[in-house]
């Protein structure tokens, strides 16, 4: 959930150097005179050099222009990259394999995978999550990072709010999916209606709030309303399953339709022959089919 110890260390030469120009700029520190200096100034001090780079992006266009400390193409791409800064209250949510949830709860939620630079942010903030904090996030090398300070609130969060920033998560997911780069266009990647059906169904409590949504949705667009029927079947089979197995059932095939079972069989095949028997073609389109095994 971290970057390598070489990339680490370039964005480290990056940023202290840009800092350096920003202070000699704007002569915030004073007694500031070298990049060893800046790498040795607390963050506190350097959150006020920061606050001034992040105010716009004249400082960034300015470094780049003047180059002052002789930086290659490359490198003053990464630069160029960071104009695409988001600085902003998050709420860090959980820790996956490969990133840190950064959750932008402002409306409409956004979700970023952000890595860690040497130390990793489970490290950091312990596995009580989660927790709001300010934080820069960049662009670096296809991935987002965060700009090396993080001020965090100890804000104890409630059960209500737990489940309002899970629900804004799910949203995020299904609208946007996990944000990996920036700069970030949300008319490029949002969703399409199929993925807002899925995430409006997953859960009773979503399913009441989106009612209307999930009728619009539905209404008139017969691949939806198949994919409804679809997905509302998968949630009703966990709940018939966990019934079945209760009374001794197994190795059979079952048929649920607006939320019943209708007809099973020992084999897919036996239960579609059954099906047939007793149900119109028309219908058969919005059948679910479960295997308990």
């Amino acid at each position: 959930m971290s970057l390598s110890k070489e990339d680490a260390e370039l964005y480290y030469k990056l940023h202290w150097s840009i800092l350096f120009y920003v202070n000699q700029k704007l002569s915030l520190l004073k007694g500031l005179t070298s990049l060893y200096q800046v790498r040795k100034t607390p963050f506190k001090e350097l959150n006020k050099i920061r606050d001034k780079l992040y105010k716009g992006t004249d400082l960034i266009d300015s470094f780049i222009r003047e180059n002052p400390s002789s930086f290659s193409s490359n490198e003053l791409e990464i630069v160029a990259g960071w104009r695409h800064y988001i600085k902003k209250r998050f709420v860090i949510l959980r820790y996956l394999q490969n990133y840190t949830i950064f959750l932008d709860i402002d409306e409409p939620p956004k979700a970023y995978g952000v890595l860690g630079l040497i130390t990793p942010l489970d490290e950091m903030f312990g596995p009580v999550l989660p927790v709001m904090v300010e934080a820069t996030l960049l662009p670096f090398k296809d991935r987002i990072i965060y700009d090396g300070i993080i001020l965090g609130d100890n804000i104890i969060f409630g059960g209500g709010i737990r489940r309002d920033f899970n629900d804004a998560y799910q949203q995020a997911k299904a609208r946007f999916g996990i944000i990996l780069s920036l700069p970030f266009s949300p008319k490029e990647t949002e969703q399409t209606d199929a993925g807002k059906l899925r995430f409006y169904l997953r859960s009773e409590r979503s399913r009441e709030e989106h009612l209307e949504e999930i009728e619009k949705l539905i209404s008139g667009d017969d691949c939806l309303l198949m994919l409804y029927h679809q997905e509302m079947g998968k949630i009703d089979a966990k709940a018939y399953g966990r019934r079945l197995r209760e009374i001794g059932l197994k190795n059979a095939w079952f048929a649920i339709l607006q939320g019943n079972i209708i007809a099973s069989g020992l084999t897919k095949e036996k239960l579609e022959e059954n099906l047939q028997e007793i149900l119109s073609a028309e219908k058969m389109r919005f059948v679910y089919f479960f295997h308990l095994k």
